[in-house]
């Protein structure tokens, strides 16, 4: 018999079985005592807990025959089915993800495996192409053909043997639509809910990549960010999220809005697993075979002695999130770091720059993109068709940025040119200086206000500055879980200076490893009002 024939038979030996005991099936529901419900929603699988497994300890127990990436991805595709209608973070599944995963137990078994993404199941955020699946970034006018090709992201997941398990919801057109959109909303995928309160916001638009995260439906996921749209869903959803240096993540098959700011980033549940996905996804930043080194190294006595970092406040994000950052530098200086009061200039003149900026990069940017795609041909045919198709309007009627992207400078006026090479300047300013003042090792600031109530007809107010200096200047940025104001978690945002990626991760592994400041979610149907408000990132 031939090699590849041998290879399909097994493929169908493995996986049928499984099948048959999937969710949904008589099989499985006589499999489990008292019905699928429990056991499908829980986060014990094999003997670990798929809430706070890592990679490392994973790939292990795969080494070792104790554990296989089916019965992994099989156990996520479960709690999809059992726990994503109450979130609604997922948008579909990949039908080949356990021929997928049959592939890379088999690779374990011969000992070729491809790397440490090897079996690990990953969510992506549905603005990433991938060719056998839809990429819709959350619009009726994506929703049909798949692209002609992945993203190059996707093929660097694919090469290390990564199972790419589903595609997540998103605020549509990554929050570039409407002038008061609602984070986490989109024609193709409805409202993601934030699964520690479910009337809150997941913040956006990689909104569906967290909460599922948050829910344990995926080990990684891919996010992306222009301003804000990794680290604020991270933070809001007590996950951990990567917006890397600018050019570390390729951009190619990725819906654009601006190329002097996109970038794809990692998201998981701790900051390892992150690292570890960074080094798939770009390459030799961060190097596979040191990055389990961050956790033995986060946790030593002392990890974060001599270790200056500088805090900024932002009391705009309110009085509980400003005393939980007061507890935080506390909790950093007494693992012997170094915390310093800090205020970083130039802000109001980037936000006066910023948006007219983005104005022409997307008109520039999505114009090429959709040239790829079928269905609306530039930004022109795309307000057209929200015109005419009233389910995008369903949620907040507005296109606003789409109109005035229309008309804005083209990326060839000097008016433009002068004004991107000012944001660029002051955002690096703003960061370069305040560091060598006070001698940084990193900057440090709330991501995220408390998640505010979800609601279509106010949407989301945009008072989230933290993000911004690291976004415009192309420096690396990550959130790692600071704590809870109630039941709602806040993120400790850190910022360093430019390819400083590695160094970001090392001191967020033991920031994160000193806090502690996850839990798992609730999943509360709703809290009293307290009138907390937040903003939309995108």
């Amino acid at each position: 018999m031939k090699t590849r024939s041998m290879a399909a038979l097994t493929a169908i030996l493995v996986v049928a079985p499984l099948v048959a005991a999937a969710p949904g099936s008589p099989a499985a529901a006589q499999s489990r005592p008292g019905g699928s419900a429990r056991s499908a929603e829980s986060t014990l699988v094999g003997g670990i807990d798929l809430d706070t497994v890592t990679i490392p300890e994973l790939q292990a127990r795969m080494d070792r025959g104790s554990l296989s990436s089916v019965r992994l991805t099989l156990a996520y595709l479960r709690r999809i089915k059992a726990v994503d209608p109450r979130i609604n973070a997922v948008l579909r599944t990949s039908p080949t993800a356990l021929t997928q995963a049959v592939a890379s137990d088999l690779r374990h078994r011969l000992g070729r495996t491809r790397g440490p993404l090897d079996g690990i199941p990953v969510l992506l955020k549905d603005n990433v192409n991938t060719r056998d699946l839809p990429t819709t970034a959350g619009s009726l006018a994506l929703a049909g053909k798949p692209p002609a090709a992945d993203a190059e992201l996707v093929a660097k997941l694919r090469a290390g043997g990564a199972v790419i398990l589903s595609k997540a919801n998103l605020s549509e057109w990554a929050n570039f639509r409407g002038a008061r959109p609602t984070s986490g909303w989109s024609a193709v995928g409805g409202q993601t809910h934030n699964p520690y309160v479910l009337d809150r916001n997941p913040c956006g638009s990689s909104a569906g990549s967290a909460a599922a995260l948050a829910a344990s439906l995926a080990q990684v996921a891919i996010g992306t960010e222009t301003d804000g749209s990794i680290v604020c869903p991270a933070g809001m959803n007590a996950v951990v999220g990567l917006k890397p240096s600018l050019g570390v993540v390729s951009q190619s098959g990725v819906v654009p809005i601006s190329a002097e700011q996109d970038t794809a980033g990692p998201m998981a549940r701790n900051v390892i697993d992150t690292a570890l996905t960074l080094s798939v996804i770009g390459g030799d930043t961060v190097r596979a075979a040191n990055a389990p080194d961050l956790a033995e190294a986060a946790a030593r006595p002392g990890a974060l002695r001599g270790k200056r970092i500088g805090l900024w406040r932002l009391p705009v994000l309110g009085a509980e999130v400003d005393a939980l950052m007061t507890r935080t530098a506390e909790r950093l200086r007494a693992s012997g770091a170094t915390v310093v009061e800090v205020d970083l200039p130039y802000q109001d003149r980037l936000a006066e720059l910023e948006f007219p900026a983005l104005l022409s990069e997307f008109h520039r940017d999505i114009d090429a993109y959709l040239a790829t795609r079928e269905g609306p041909r530039d930004l022109a045919g795309l307000i057209e068709f929200n015109r005419t198709h009233p389910q995008e309007q369903s949620c907040f009627a507005g296109q606003e940025l789409f109109e005035q992207a229309l008309v804005a400078p083209p990326t060839t006026d000097p008016a433009y040119v002068a004004m991107r090479a000012e944001l660029t300047d002051l955002s690096r300013r703003s960061i370069d200086e305040v560091m060598a003042e006070h001698r940084l090792d990193a900057i440090a600031s709330p991501a995220n206000p408390p998640a505010w109530t979800t609601d279509c007809a106010r949407g989301d107010n945009d008072v989230i500055p933290s993000s911004t200096p690291a976004a415009v200047s192309g420096y690396p940025s990550l959130s790692v879980p600071a704590g809870f104001v109630g039941e709602l978690p806040v993120g400790l945002l850190l910022m360093a200076g430019h390819h400083q990626d590695t160094e970001l991760l090392s001191l967020g592994a033991a920031v994160e490893h000193r806090l502690d400041g996850r839990r798992a979610p609730r999943y509360l149907p709703t809290l009293p009002a307290t009138g907390t408000t937040g903003g939309a990132t995108r």
